[in-house]
């Protein structure tokens, strides 16, 4: 019978015939690297979302607020990172961080607002 290892560890592996990981612990560790790339990507875009809902959140504490398009760049807002665009009838488009949202009233200006029940779930 042919001696089988742990992909992660190098290990003997006693067991099972189908069996790659002496354990849980290396079996996650190496998954994780596999998927490390991935993970990475997405982290990096959840934390660039989390950062413009916070600053939204700070900026529009009475639910529907005006600012400056310079006020929200100079807190670092990221413009191209969004969840879910919503039109109104009459054609305004109001661009969402998960909760928190923003429409452009010109070149300088930018109405907060804070999610209504006319978005979807």
């Amino acid at each position: 019978m042919e001696k089988r290892y742990c992909l992660e560890c190098g290990e003997p592996l006693r067991g099972r015939a189908d069996q790659k990981f002496c354990s849980d612990v290396c079996r996650t560790a190496y998954h994780n690297k596999l998927h490390a790339e991935k993970n990475s990507v997405i982290r990096h875009v959840n934390s660039i979302l989390r950062k413009n809902r916070n600053i939204l959140t700070k900026l529009n504490t009475e639910g529907k607020t005006k600012i400056t398009k310079e006020k929200l760049t100079r807190e670092g807002f990221n413009f191209s990172y969004i969840t879910n665009i919503y039109t109104t009838k009459t054609g305004n488009i109001y661009y969402y961080c998960y909760d928190q949202g923003y429409m452009s009233l010109n070149d300088h200006m930018y109405i907060l607002v804070r999610k209504q029940e006319w978005i979807d779930n």
